[in-house]
């Protein structure tokens, strides 16, 4: 794993208003910005100062580093354009904090004096809002409502007391659908200070954002204009098979803590367990409403905190079920052509039209096999080898990898899951019965009740047409 680089950006000559009074003496100095520029999963931050508690890991993320200035946890975030590798081979254009986009998750503990300052290095003028937490209306991070835009060049500086525990987010709202179409966006936790009723000790704690691209093949730089028809759907800006697995140790408790800010709600599902919600952007959830679900429904702007006992061995699929967010790049102009031999008509037109790409007549996994011609710095649609072969996904999925011998606190990846004897689904070689079939022109096997006693016309019409317009 890659480790952390420093770097300054300026110094207190370059800082602008604030957007709350601090000290002079707070203000002399600003804590380094610490940049990261690895797409790995970096390990957990385990707190060096401050109170303790057990941190998360940002799945292809990293928690940003603070100092302590006199009792109060001080960050420093640099918004910025960025280069995100969002699978290998295949690098975006994006607006991000500290070298990544999303920036680097914010980990504090209830109860804490957080201060942070954010540095302006994008062409134009920005903000953040702390998405979901309680402060003062001054610090709430809308451009022109509750306080002047942060323009280029300039630093602010944001002072609350977390207060309550739970997952959120922060964002911009300045120019919010171009800042956030660009990749800005970032995590934040806010640990228990004790023993919480509601909050149970985990094992492992994972977290990461939803989001979504444009981005044409061959291109690098999102279209900040779409509204629906996005190519790349992401978690923390990555694409399977970009995206790590969630490594852990078979009966860990385990945490997942998800945050929504694409443009659609995302049914994300998880394979052989069943999870709680046990906590929202509003906080943990009453625990007379959880039941056991193996499919939760995120909404744009949401946040769904799930746990689970890992009690089965063996590499388990972690996705989003609407199924085109399970792939990459995908053209929405391609032709269906399923159940038609277009072989040498596709030959003839890819000779005219070098970009002619059809769904194959079988479907579109033959994609997973076919050695297409594609522009430089563009991710194959499905993509992904396992040790069966193709797994023909991509964009929102990945892999809870569930091990018995995984020691603990230990992500290494452990490579593919060996079945036990007895347990993997294989071809069968013996004789197939023929499928009873109703011969043709004997009357329906359908009890009589059922039958229609009569042939049955639907007349549909049109408003407007004809009766005055009346049905």
């Amino acid at each position: 794993m890659t480790s952390f680089s420093r770097r300054h950006f300026l110094g207190a000559s370059a800082m602008a208003a604030s957007a709350a009074a601090v000290s002079k003496a707070a203000m002399a100095a600003l804590p380094e910005p610490v940049i990261q520029d690895s797409p790995d999963t970096m390990p957990p931050l385990v707190p060096n100062s401050g109170r303790p508690y057990k941190p998360v890991v940002t799945l292809n993320g990293w928690t940003c580093p603070w100092r302590m200035n006199n009792g109060v946890k001080e960050f420093h975030l640099v918004a910025e354009p960025v280069v995100r590798e969002m699978t290998p081979g295949f690098k975006a254009h994006l607006w991000g904090y500290n070298g990544q986009s999303p920036g680097p998750t914010i980990e504090v503990v209830e109860g804490d004096r957080v201060r942070l300052f954010v540095t302006n290095r994008l062409p134009e003028v920005t903000s953040i809002h702390w998405h979901g937490q309680r402060l003062p209306n001054g610090m709430d991070g809308v451009s022109g409502l509750t306080q002047p835009p942060i323009a280029p060049g300039k630093t602010f500086v944001y002072e609350f007391v977390a207060r309550r525990p739970g997952t959120f987010m922060y964002h911009p709202h300045a120019d919010e659908m171009v800042q956030m179409a660009m990749g800005m966006m970032g995590f934040w936790v806010t640990h228990p200070k004790g023993k919480h009723p509601l909050i149970d000790a985990v094992d492992r704690d994972f977290c990461f954002l939803l989001n979504a691209y444009d981005i044409e093949p061959g291109s690098a730089t999102p279209k900040i204009m779409t509204m629906l028809d996005f190519n790349l759907w992401s978690w923390n800006s990555r694409i399977y098979p970009g995206i790590d697995p969630l490594v852990v140790r078979e009966n860990d408790k385990v945490r997942i803590r998800i945050g929504n800010l694409t443009m659609t709600n995302h049914p994300i599902h998880l394979h052989g367990h069943e999870f709680l919600v046990t906590g929202t952007d509003g906080g943990p959830t009453p625990k007379s409403t959880r039941w056991y679900e193996v499919t939760t429904d995120i909404a744009v702007g949401q946040m769904r905190q799930i746990e689970f006992l890992a009690d089965e061995e063996g590499d388990w699929a972690f996705h989003c079920h609407k199924s085109h967010h399970t792939m990459n790049a995908m053209g929405h102009n391609v032709p269906t052509m399923i159940g038609v031999d277009h072989r040498g008509v596709v030959k003839q037109i890819t000779d005219l039209v070098p970009d002619y790409m059809a769904m194959s007549e079988r479907g579109m996994h033959d994609m997973t096999e076919m050695e297409m011609p594609l522009p430089d710095n563009t991710a194959p649609m499905m993509t992904g080898t396992g040790p069966m072969g193709s797994v023909g996904m991509g964009g929102m999925f990945s892999v809870v990898k569930v091990r018995r011998d995984q020691k603990p606190g230990d992500y290494k990846d452990p490579g593919w899951f060996e079945h036990p004897p007895g347990t993997l689904a294989h071809e069968f070689t013996g004789t197939l019965p023929d499928p009873a079939r109703l011969p043709a022109g004997s009357s329906s096997s359908l009890p009589s009740a059922a039958r229609p006693s009569r042939d049955v016309e639907v007349k549909v019409r049109k408003p407007g047409a004809g009766h005055g317009g009346h049905h």
